[in-house]
């Protein structure tokens, strides 16, 4: 569904926890929060947790908003409802202009983007990917981007996976398939590789009337890569384009646990693990 202006968005997440007896919780960071900016603006937000939670917001190292939610009680349960109305609109994902020492790859971070970028750089052990190589000659940054991004959706098959963490890159390429979270690490770690500063981003993609959903009823994942001039361009290897007014932001970080939606534990261990039951409904107003 093309988007020429702007539109209204509701979204209604649900997300129970059910355990075989009262458990105590341990503190929950919850990261389901869009961020606003020039392409999206909330109008209304209601978020619920279990009876006398203690709620507090607050910005994470990050930048992202958090939840962070104590649970004075035992419980059987742990429940959470977002109701969240919101504006976006429309994001050319390519209305960009690259600094033009980095308009071919491979290029260099500048001594000021260097330090702050280091993190992002970062990879305990680079990886190649066997199904695409980087170019032996200067090629247009953008263009050597859209063609990592697409070997990898092309190559790597989509898994639906509910709950557990991301998969190892390595993992990953050794099954040849998984979910949007692996897809996302993946990216992450070759473009890493490659010299390129990248991050993890997690939030909800609106799908509409599209005929593939990969996150119908999920939150889903990304990669975030940092490029002179632009600076954080996303880009989706799930789907195999970049993203763009669509993909609503809820958290960036440098690892799967820090744009994990819900982060917490509970104690004690139980013979019988938990079931969770969750739905995610986007629709335009």
């Amino acid at each position: 569904m093309p988007l020429t202006a702007s539109m209204n968005i509701r979204i209604s997440y649900q997300t129970q926890f059910t355990y075989s007896q009262p458990v105590q919780f341990s503190p929950h960071l919850f990261r389901l929060f869009p961020k606003t900016g020039r392409h999206l603006s909330i109008s209304s937000l209601l978020f619920q947790t279990n009876p006398l939670a203690d709620l507090h917001y607050r910005h994470d190292l990050f930048d992202n908003q958090v939840a962070s939610v104590f649970y004075p009680e035992k419980s059987s349960s742990l429940s959470v409802s977002l109701l969240i109305d919101l504006q976006i609109a429309p994001l050319n994902p390519f209305g960009f202009l690259l600094h033009p020492n980095a308009s071919l790859f491979p290029f260099s971070y500048s001594p000021a983007e260097s330090p702050v970028l280091a993190p992002f750089l970062q990879i305990s052990s680079p990886i190649s990917l066997p199904f695409w190589s980087p170019p032996s000659s200067p090629t247009p940054t953008v263009e050597t981007l859209i063609s990592l991004n697409s070997a990898i959706h092309q190559h790597i098959a989509y898994s639906r996976r509910e709950d557990g963490p991301a998969r190892p890159a390595t993992e990953t390429l050794a099954l040849r398939s998984g979910s949007c979270r692996d897809y996302a690490v993946l990216l992450a770690d070759a473009a890493r590789s490659l010299g390129l500063a990248a991050r993890l981003a997690s939030g909800y993609l609106c799908e509409f009337d599209n005929h593939q959903k990969v996150a119908d009823g999920s939150l889903h994942a990304w990669t975030e890569i940092y490029l002179p001039g632009p600076g954080w361009i996303g880009f989706d290897p799930t789907n195999g384009y970049l993203s763009n007014h669509y993909h609503l932001t809820t958290a960036v970080g440098l690892s799967p646990d820090d744009i994990s939606p819900i982060l917490g534990s509970f104690s004690p261990p139980l013979l019988t693990p938990p079931t969770m039951s969750s739905s995610l409904l986007i629709h335009p107003q």
